[in-house]
């Protein structure tokens, strides 16, 4: 008999800054790289033979939670992805339910009739991980293995191991990041012994509040993004200004974004994307929530749309400058990376890395 251990990965920038990244490359954010930790001590002392990933950063780096302390290589499989999203990869997820919002409710259905314009379907995607799943569980017979993958991909896989019908996918909860599934494979058949285990996490015995998946918690979670219009929105500009300790007069008067929940203003970014390219940086000009939203955690989503623009743009780094009367928006940019800029004349600016590497 070969165990199988399948794996969600770590918390990463698309589950954090509310983006469908299924394809799309991102990092473990600093809660995701915890909870890979987490994963690393629940399974000391327990014996793996084999270690596959998915080739997407986020599950390669939960998979070093496994591999690297016991000297493994690890086996890079693309047929692990999570399903494909095509023309909706890296759009705000509030956008998709704004723009496409029946198409939208048809995905986090896990319909099997959902396709846009490059995507993969949840049929395919579950006969894709069914078939990898089996692969590996052949070239491992009697051993102990580890798979890392993907939320939806998980479901779609274990859907089929449980016999459950394509368009019976949802009924199967979306386990947190990190959760585990074991599986026992055996004669060509698998059998689940169970899955979304996460008790390894902080917490894992209090009920999730469902917030994040189905329209009404996109609705409550999702933020999208249009260009402020100026003059007509000029006074929203000029109370963000002031409200962040920042002069309208040295405000750059492009790259200037308003930030919605549905049709409510939620917050304004501004960046300045001709502000030291050769140094490989982009720099934030702006980022403040309505008193409406703020200290909401709604922030974060307007700075994974900046990491996400530069990062596409070639740019390593995201800086911004932080004014000494804005401590709010310095604790905010500490606890999500940033770090007191080097080789930089002022005090007040703040840097984060954004460069993909594991």
């Amino acid at each position: 008999m070969t165990t199988i251990y399948l794996i969600r990965h770590g918390q990463a920038e698309g589950n954090l800054y509310r983006r469908c990244h299924s394809w799309h490359n991102g990092l473990l954010t600093l809660k995701g790289r915890e909870q890979v930790k987490a994963l690393e001590k629940r399974f000391e002392g327990v014996h793996f033979d084999a270690v596959y990933s998915s080739d997407l950063y986020r599950a390669m780096s939960t998979a070093g939670a496994i591999y690297r302390p016991r000297g493994l290589t690890l086996h890079v499989d693309p047929n692990l992805r999570e399903i494909g999203a095509g023309i909706w990869e890296d759009v705000p997820w509030g956008q998709l339910l704004h723009d496409h919002r029946d198409s939208l409710a048809a995905f986090l259905a896990c319909n099997p009739s959902w396709q846009v314009e490059g995507s993969e379907t949840f049929p395919a995607v579950r006969q894709r991980i069914d078939q990898a799943i089996r692969r590996i569980a052949v070239a491992h017979p009697g051993q102990t293995v580890s798979v890392v993958s993907h939320g939806c991909a998980i479901r779609a896989g274990l859907s089929a191991f449980l016999g459950l019908a394509p368009e019976q996918m949802c009924q199967i909860p979306l386990g947190d990041n990190t959760s585990v599934a074991r599986l026992e494979a055996e004669n060509g058949q698998i059998r689940v012994y169970r899955y979304n285990d996460e008790s390894h996490l902080p917490n894992s015995d209090i009920p999730k509040a469902s917030i994040s998946y189905g329209i009404a918690g996109m609705e409550r979670s999702a933020l999208r993004f249009r260009p402020l219009r100026l003059p007509q929105e000029k006074a929203l500009y000029l109370a963000a200004c002031e409200d962040s300790c920042i002069s309208f007069e040295r405000s750059e008067p492009d790259n200037l974004l308003l930030a919605l929940l549905g049709d409510h203003a939620a917050g304004v970014l501004q960046m300045n994307q001709a502000r030291e390219p050769e140094k490989g940086a982009g720099w934030i000009s702006l980022l403040w929530m309505t008193p409406e939203f703020c200290r909401k955690g709604f922030g974060v989503q307007l700075l994974g749309h900046a990491v996400c623009t530069y990062r596409a743009m070639g740019r390593q780094l995201l800086r911004l400058e932080c004014p000494p009367g804005n401590s709010l928006l310095r604790r905010f940019c500490l606890s999500h990376g940033f770090v007191p800029a080097k080789n930089v004349d002022s005090q007040n600016v703040l840097e984060k890395y954004i460069g993909l590497e594991l």
